[in-house]
């Protein structure tokens, strides 16, 4: 699966790079942009929180503990 993820990734066809080209040229390159940067923002915030949750249930559990 490595193997796949890999030569998918490093392989480079004619229509990836138009297609990059045609969203240049449209202005719709800041529109993806945009949206990959909101997902990741989100993406880490939600880490963020998911951490702050789970050491807040260890402290209470070891808390408990005692």
């Amino acid at each position: 699966m490595l193997k796949t993820l890999l030569f998918i990734f490093l392989q480079k066809t004619n229509d990836a790079i138009e297609m990059a080209d045609i969203f240049r040229q449209n202005g719709k390159i800041y529109v993806v942009v945009g949206t990959v940067l909101i997902l990741f923002l989100g993406f880490f915030f939600y880490i963020i929180s998911l951490d702050r949750k789970i050491k807040k249930l260890e402290k209470r559990i070891k808390d408990i503990s005692k």
